[in-house]
Parts: structure tokens; sequence; C-alpha cells
């Protein structure tokens, strides 16, 4: 395309907006067999420019144009980058992409230091058109963002790059910001450290650092704000209510272009629940009412009264339970709503149920000055502004000795599927893609890209140990770091809970290996820790906290004794989650080693495949081959990957359904 072309106008007018004054995709009524189609084709059927053939073209053209760039006078190269961005973005022209792309690539050589390499210029150009980009760890995607987000801006196009954690989001806005800064480009920061006051300017920013939790909950936010009525509506309510009660005003101005972060993580792993905005009442009253419940709760007997249904352990009431409860009903004479209405009972001693024998003290949630503090399972931080809802959270602290707060009252509820599905251009990136990318097409219809990386990867798996049980598990891992730090290699260690990673530490410790722990009761020195964790001696035991988006840095003198060794203690439900773990080691060319040292009675062998594990233990002991190993993970994670997906099409159903009632009724969502 020529420079004098005409400039595209953003958003495109082929897109199925919502009126613009707040720019968003609309919501499309896709059948099943609509998604499903979508997610063949998508998976299936790469778009000729994103062939091999293609992406030389493109490589080639970004070479050409940088030929002579390093001459150039900063004015200049400023000038010609936001040219070639305003002419292409939103046609998503190669050549015009090419020309702006080359431009933002010298400029962070300049500011950051940083020359990107082939992989990194194609993941940018990928993500700039609208993909979901497999990139291994350690190939640099926060530059790879950087860059993408860059050409946006540059073009005019708000962009919002969104990050599992508060960590990531500042680390990597203030690492990328002298690039922006060259262009004129304004960067803000979006999570749970900044002020609910703040937000809206940050929001203003050319582009926005934010994480996954705090960008979906502004956005109910806003729409609570606005009544529920969506951009031309949404603005005329809004000045409605700015003259006559001056409410909050709105923080976000569209959804125009996102790069999402371990997208895997936050798209797929994380869509299994729905975010929920509500509103506490006023506590205290009810407590003797949770603890009546929990004091039922315990009385009721497993097996006869109620099951623990499935993986999920999914509290179940037996009719026997049933007839119990509503004896115990007469027998108190209540006026509580808990007791006088059966199903208001059952949920709520369910409840009971599951605060008791589900829910696990620094697992599913720590206690933290006096207050129950969710740990996100994923991340392996503390969620402090999260609660459960319909009495689960009140039933825990019960539980815990804490004061019992209000009831959530909800307000708002949307699942990232569906919220993420609204932007008018969406792109993400992760080491691991791969496993499931068709049911990112079927929900997103974006194609999946698999880039090579710079250097081959020098990283040797070890045969898997398979311990018969905890104590052997724990064994077997301080053996394997005794022998590793007599190697010459620093170790990670990774762990799925609080709970494990304390229990490791006081192995490591009993067997004098000094270390140090990073998890959700332990990261105030996060950054430092992880920055010492690849120095010779180091042994760092974590939990999935360093599992995403953290580059441990390799020190020079450990290189030749093998690098980073990586110990996973656990299986996780997706064998991405496993890869994750293990891409903290051999990044870049660099090298390093992983094993998997796990246990028979682990939570998830004995949830997934109890029956399998149990035969394997009768039948090989303390001595189970290494090919029954391997085919016990996979039956586990292919399990535990069905049933996660099941959920996530029951909550997209679900939020399809409530979206369409509230539709019905006039309200929002």
């Amino acid at each position: 395309m020529p420079e004098t072309a005409a400039l595209a106008p953003w958003p495109p007018a082929s897109l199925a907006l919502a009126p613009r004054l707040f720019p968003e995709r609309m919501d499309e009524a896709a059948s099943w067999l609509d998604r499903e189609a979508a997610g063949i084709v998508y998976s299936t059927l790469p778009h000729p420019l994103l062939l091999r053939s293609g992406r030389r073209r493109f490589l080639a053209r970004v070479t050409r144009e940088a030929r002579d760039l390093e001459a150039l006078d900063a004015p200049t190269l400023k000038t010609r980058a936001r040219v070639a961005a305003l002419a292409s973005f939103a046609a998503r022209e190669p050549a015009g992409l090419a020309r702006a792309l080359a431009h933002v690539r010298e400029a962070a050589r300049r500011t950051l230091g940083l020359a990107a390499h082939p992989p990194q210029v194609l993941g940018a150009w990928m993500l700039a058109t609208g993909n979901f980009v497999e990139l291994d760890t350690g190939e640099g995607k926060t530059l790879t963002a950087a860059l993408a987000a860059c050409l946006a801006a540059l073009a005019g196009v708000p962009a919002h790059v969104v990050t599992v954690n508060d960590y990531l989001a500042g680390r990597d806005a203030e690492i990328m910001n002298p690039l922006f800064a060259f262009f004129g480009l304004s960067v803000g920061v979006v999570h749970s450290g900044v002020a609910q006051g703040l937000r809206a300017r940050e929001y203003t920013r050319d582009i926005t650092y934010c994480t996954n939790k705090d960008l979906v909950f502004d956005y109910l936010r806003d729409r609570v704000n606005a009544r529920g009525v969506h951009s031309l509506a949404q603005l005329a309510v809004r000045r409605l209510h700015t003259e006559r009660r001056a409410p909050e005003a709105l923080r976000l101005r569209g959804l125009h272009f996102a790069i999402v972060d371990e997208a895997d993580s936050i798209l797929v792993d994380e869509a299994r629940t729905p975010l929920i905005l509500s509103s506490a009442r006023e506590g205290g009253g009810d407590d003797a009412v949770y603890r009546e419940l929990l004091e039922v709760a315990a009385g009721l007997e497993d097996d006869r009264d109620y099951r623990l249904a499935g993986p999920q352990r999914s509290v179940e009431l037996s009719p026997r339970g049933r007839t119990l409860l509503e004896e115990l009903a007469f027998a108190r004479e209540s006026d509580a709503e808990f007791w006088r209405v059966a199903w208001v009972r059952e949920h709520y001693v369910s409840q009971a149920l599951r605060a008791l024998k589900v829910l696990r003290r620094d697992q599913h949630y720590v206690v933290a000055e006096g207050k129950i503090v969710i740990v996100d399972e994923f991340t392996g931080r503390l969620l402090p502004d999260r609660s459960w809802e319909q009495g689960l959270h009140q039933l825990v602290e019960a539980k815990e000795g804490c004061a019992v707060t209000g009831r959530n009252r909800t307000l708002a509820r949307l699942t990232y599927q569906g919220f993420f599905a609204r932007y008018l251009r969406l792109s993400g990136m992760s080491g691991t893609l791969k496993e499931i990318s068709r049911e990112m097409a079927a929900v997103y219809r974006l194609r999946t890209v698999r880039i090579e990386p710079n250097r081959p990867c020098r990283r040797r798996t070890l045969p898997t140990v398979l311990a018969a049980d905890q104590d052997a598990k724990r064994a077997a891992v301080v053996a394997e770091v005794r022998a590793r730090l007599a190697d010459g290699q620093p170790v990670l260690v990774g762990t799925r809970s609080v709970h494990a990673s304390i229990e490791l530490s006081g192995a490591l410790e009993a067997a004098g290996i000094p270390h140090r722990v990073l998890n959700a009761l332990q990261n105030a020195d996060e950054a430092a820790l992880v920055a010492s964790a690849g120095r010779p001696g180091a042994v760092t035991v974590a939990t999935n906290m360093a599992g995403r988006g953290t580059d441990i840095p390799l020190d020079p003198a450990v290189v030749p004794h093998g690098g980073l060794h990586v110990v996973l203690t656990e299986w996780h439900e997706s064998a991405r989650i496993d890869r994750q773990l293990f891409g903290r080691c051999a990044r870049q060319g660099d090298p390093g080693s992983c094993r998997a040292i796990v246990a028979l009675d682990d939570e998830i062998v004995t949830s997934y495949a109890p029956g399998f594990a149990r035969a394997l233990a009768a039948r090989y002991g303390a001595r189970v081959p290494a090919w029954a190993g391997r085919l016990l993970r996979r039956v586990v994670q292919a399990t535990a990957e069905a049933e996660n997906a099941a959920q996530r099409r029951v909550t997209m159903w679900q939020d399809k359904q409530m979206r369409d009632q509230l539709a019905f009724s006039g309200s929002g969502e």
C-alpha cells in the first residue's frame, strides 16, 4: 500500500459494533453447531499470510525496511512509524505493518537496547493482526507484546495489555516505558494496588497494562454505573446521572484492542468460574446461624447422608440426608429462613459441607489478619478483594473463627470468554496453546499460530519418579535437590499449594538444605527472589507464582553445570501448566533440566484416577515402571481436561441464559 493511500478508519466499518461512543463488539448469538464449525475451520485451515512462505516474505520486508533506519534521526523515525501504522493497522495490510514494525523495532533497539529477533517480529505482527500466538517460554513475550501495542497506539487505537498478576503488569509497563515515551505515547497501569478513583485516568492512556480480574471488574462497574444500558444510551444515562446524582464516571472508553498474555490461563483455565460484582450487606447478625449450619453439617455421615461427587467434589445430599434435615427443622422450630424452606436449608447445609470437607486452609484460602483471603489456584496469589458467594465465604469465616462479614448481593456477572469476545480486535500469546487451539477458535474465531524459537531448546527432561505416598515423595525431592546441588545446578521446586510448599520447606530444613520459599504468604521480596533463583547453590520452593511470566536469570557460573533444574512435585490438571513450570529453565538456548516427582496419593490422582492408582500400587508397590507412570499422567490429565472443558461450556451457556433473561427484563448484565 502506498503511503499516500487514504487512512483506514478505526473502528473498521465492517465489524458488527455496538454504537461507537462505547466501542465494543456486539454479542453474537452463535449456536453450538456454529461454534464447533468455527473451531474446526480456524484450527485446521491457516490463513495464507500465516503460512511459512508468508512469514518469510514478511520478515524479508522488515529486513529491507530496516536497512537504512539506523541513520535516521529521531523525529523522522517517529513520523514515519506513525504514518505507516495509521495506514495499515486497521486494514491489517502486511507491507505497511512491516514498514511500521521495522521503525518500532529500531526505536526499541535505541531506547531499550533490545533488537527484536525474528520470532518476536513475527509474534508482534500476528498479535497486531488479531491471532493467538504460541511463543515458547523465554522467547521474550514482553517485548513482543510491547511492539504490537506500540503499533496500535501509533494508529490511534487504545491498547490493553492484559497480564495474570499485579507484579507482571507493573514490571512490564516499567520496562517498556522508554519505548513508548520515545513516540510520545502515554502508559497506564491498573492492578489491585491502584486506587479505584485513579483507574479512569489510567484507562485514558494510549497503552494500559492491566490484570485480567481488575479489567473485567472495572468493566462490570461501568455497566452497573450506567444502569446496564450500552453505548449511546449509556452516555445519555451517564450525563443525566452526572447532573442529578453525580455517580462515579465510567472508567473504560471502549474495548478496542487487547493483547492477552498467558492467554491459555486467562481465556481457558480461569473461564470455568464467572466473575461476579457484588455489594456486601452488613454482617454480624447471622454468626450463630452459620455456626449452627456448620454444627449440623459436621453431624452428617459421609456416603450415607451425603457424598462428594466427582473430581470437583460437589456435595450431593442423599434421601436419608434430606429426611434428616427435615426432622431437624421440625425439632428446632426455628424462624430462620435456613430452616423454614426445604431447598434453602439443603442449599446452605450443602455449602456448610463444602466449607468443612472441600475447601482447605493454605490451599484454597489463607487466614491473614483475622480475615479469609482466597488463593488463586492458577497463579498461587492472594485475592484480597474476592469472596465466595451464596453464604460460602461466611461459613468459612465461621469455621476458622473469624469475624463473619455480610452476605453479598450480586450486581453484575460475566465470564472471561464472554468479556474478551467483545473486543473489536483480540490477540493473545502463551508458551502453551496448541492443545486448546480448537476451543480457542470455537469461542473467539481466531487462529492459533505456532512460532518456532529463536534458538534450539536444550532442555533435558528426566524420567518421572512416581512415589508410593507423600512421605516417599518428599524424601525423593530432598534427594533430588541434594544431588543437583552437588552437580552445581540451582534448583526450582514447584508446588501446587501454600500448604504443600510449607511441608516441603520443612523437609528441606530438616535435611539441612538452605532454601527460600515463594508463596502467597511469603511474597514480599518476589522480584529479588526470582532474580537470585538462578545463582549457584540457590534452592527455591515456589507455588504457581513462579510458573508463568517470570524470567529467572541464569548465572554464567552454572551454565557449564547444566543450568537451572526444575522439579515438579504434583501434576496439574492440564499438561500445559506442567510445561509452563518446566519452561522456567533452558530459555533462549541456555541449558536446563527438569523432572517430575509425584505420588500415587496426590490429590489430583485420587480425584481423577483413584482406581488406576490403587491398581498400580497393588501391582508394583513402590517401584512403578516408567510406562505406567506416563499412562497414569495421561489418564489423569485427559479426565481433568475433559471435565473442565465441559464445565466451561456449562458456564458459557449459563452466562448466555442470564444475558437473555436480563435483556428481556430490560436490565443490564
